[in-house]
């Protein structure tokens, strides 16, 4: 069992936990991620690692309440325990060698691309950070951004923080104005990735973009978060979760994210109404 060390709500809809996983924060680098549990029952879910803390045995995550494991995953609260939490999975991103660098963040996924704006910080390369909220209630983690990057824009869908518009318009300007990057890193909703990627894609610079398909076992035996990279089947569990977004077939991975938005749907509903009877 894991222990819940820490709880804060950020937002709303927004929770870290702190949990105590020693042998996992040992090993944790940026941009690998864990597979937890709940409970014995509960449903297998992936969630890629926000900090970890080798000297107090934490590792940290960063989560946005969308389906009913997420649901359930908030209602716990410190003190108490997560069944599984299994890691860490995937390969580290890779930042050796890179003098400028442009992350774009969006939404939760800027919970994973801090760690990777501070680990590029740490490594003396110049970062340009931009991150993407769709309102000023949503924005996390602006002043941990600021100090990890050289630059930081800050933009919202509806013009309520920062600047208005998207994080792809910025990106644009930040390249028309002359920024030669060794490499956008793009870590957000597969939408933005997929736009940033084409945002890049004339200007020849190369562009990373974290992939988290459905995924089961996270080991690369079940096949469930298998995308297609360079006309290659890749699985984002053990092949990545960082690909090329230039070969990225996005389409088909938009298309299989998108099959069983009615089963999630609806399990979430059931959720809520079962925590709602549980609370009564």
């Amino acid at each position: 069992m894991y222990q819940i060390v820490k709880r804060i709500e950020l937002r709303p809809t927004l929770t870290l936990l702190e949990v105590d996983a020693p042998l996992i924060a040992k090993k944790a680098q940026p941009g690998q991620f864990i597979i937890l549990r709940v409970d014995e029952n509960g449903e297998r879910i992936p969630l890629t690692i926000h900090d970890f803390d080798r000297e107090k045995g934490t590792v940290t995550i960063i989560f946005q309440v969308v389906g009913a494991t997420t649901q359930r995953l908030n209602h716990l609260r410190q003190g108490e325990c997560l069944h599984d939490f299994v890691g860490p999975l995937g390969k580290p991103t890779e930042t050796e060698g890179l003098k400028k660098v442009a992350v774009v963040g969006g939404g939760v996924g800027c919970a994973i691309a801090y760690p990777v704006t501070r680990k590029l910080h740490e490594e003396g390369a110049e970062v340009h950070a931009i991150i993407g909220f769709r309102s000023q209630d949503l924005v996390i983690l602006e002043d941990e951004f600021r100090a990890a990057s050289s630059l930081l824009r800050v933009c919202t869908d509806d013009g309520s923080y920062g600047e208005k518009g998207l994080v792809t318009e910025v990106l644009k300007a930040l390249l028309d104005a002359g920024n030669q990057y060794d490499q956008v890193i793009a870590i957000g909703p597969m939408a933005m990735m997929k736009f940033v990627s084409k945002t890049t894609e004339p200007y020849g610079v190369k562009t990373i973009v974290s992939m988290s398909p459905i995924m089961i076992d996270g080991t690369g035996m079940c096949g469930g978060c298998r995308i297609s990279v360079g006309g290659e089947t890749k699985f984002a569990c053990v092949d990545g979760p960082d690909f090329d977004g230039h070969q990225v077939d996005w389409d088909l991975a938009v298309k299989r994210n998108q099959m069983y938005q009615a089963f999630e749907r609806h399990q979430y509903e059931e959720t809520c109404n079962l925590l709602k009877r549980e609370a009564e």
